[in-house]
């Protein structure tokens, strides 16, 4: 559901602002891809476009 997406998300993004790790999450949801620095675009498992994101979006900003 959508809280829990959501709960989801805000963990990820901690662990990854206080922590200083290299999070790596695979979506179709473009509004998902929002709160990445970096999105990369695939097509037949071959990167074919990366985009810088310097406009990020915080986990309840999400539109599902």
């Amino acid at each position: 559901d959508v809280d829990t997406g959501r709960l989801v998300l805000a963990a990820i993004a901690k662990v990854n602002a206080e922590l200083g790790t290299t999070t790596i999450v695979i979506t179709h949801n473009s509004a998902i891809a929002g709160m990445a620095d970096r999105v990369l675009r695939l097509s037949c498992g071959r990167i074919v476009r990366e985009e810088p994101n310097p406009n990020r979006i915080t986990a309840e900003d999400v539109q599902w």
